[in-house]
């Protein structure tokens, strides 16, 4: 009788044994659309705001961000611009399209094409770059571009938002380029070209979604690119009151 029992209790070892191994390998080998890496969309309008400056400029800014894929690569579209209410002319436009692969738990990595078109030369680039979440919580963006001129450049965009409640949020924002050689014709010089900061306060109203907000921005050109400001009769540092939104879909 024992021996009965002993055999009864091994095969009901083994078949469950067998049963384990089986779904493990469809488990593995399952490639169903369930198994499969999500898809997802969605835009982000960061700033869309108007500007009014200490000189009496005013300027309708925008800064927003498209994107569609999976965590694995997503295709991106990028467009910012400012406009002149008074010129009735672009002061800046530029619109990127690359494709971003992650290269870290926090990090990833981009290329792809950079066009600029505002009023005066356009100008076309190569763009390699990172964006991410750098250590204690500072969002970054950092670009190397090379135009079609074989001018090269690179851009640092640097974010922190301190969660004042549930709803409020302080954001504050740093931009900075850096030219590696001279395009005059764009009044681009060699060295630090420019620096924006800029210090927002917003309210999430709805759900994350739409969130206006009050804030103040501070723009300053250097070295030979404030001298080729100066020649054109313009400005080298503003500051500016700024209302906007920033709206997520």
């Amino acid at each position: 009788m024992s021996c009965i029992r002993s055999l009864v209790a091994v095969s009901f070892l083994a078949s469950i044994g067998v049963s384990t191994a089986v779904t493990a390998q469809e488990m593995i080998s399952d490639t169903t659309a369930r198994k499969q890496p999500l898809t997802t969309w969605g835009v982000q309008i960061e700033e869309f705001e108007y500007r009014y400056s200490d000189d009496d400029e005013e300027l309708g800014v925008w800064n927003a961000d498209a994107f569609y894929g999976t965590d694995e690569l997503k295709l991106r579209w990028i467009s910012k611009g400012e406009y002149s209410l008074k010129e009735r002319a672009y002061e800046s436009l530029e619109n990127q399209l690359v494709g971003q692969i992650p290269i870290s738990e926090f990090f990833d990595a981009k290329a792809g094409v950079r066009f600029d078109t505002p009023e005066g030369p356009d100008r076309t680039y190569a763009v390699l770059g990172v964006a991410g979440l750098a250590p204690q919580w500072f969002e970054v963006d950092a670009n190397l571009y090379v135009s079609n001129e074989g001018e090269t450049s690179a851009e640092l965009d640097a974010e922190y938002e301190l969660l004042l409640t549930n709803y409020w949020i302080l954001s504050a924002t740093l931009d900075a380029t850096v030219a590696f050689s001279e395009d005059r014709e764009i009044g681009i010089g060699k060295g630090l070209v420019s620096t924006g900061t800029g210090l927002r306060l917003r309210y999430d109203l709805i759900d994350r979604a739409f969130s206006p907000y009050v804030g103040v921005v501070h723009e300053r050109k250097y070295g030979d690119s404030a001298d080729f400001a100066r020649a054109e009769g313009g400005g080298t540092e503003d500051w500016f009151a700024v209302i906007g939104a920033r709206i997520v879909f």
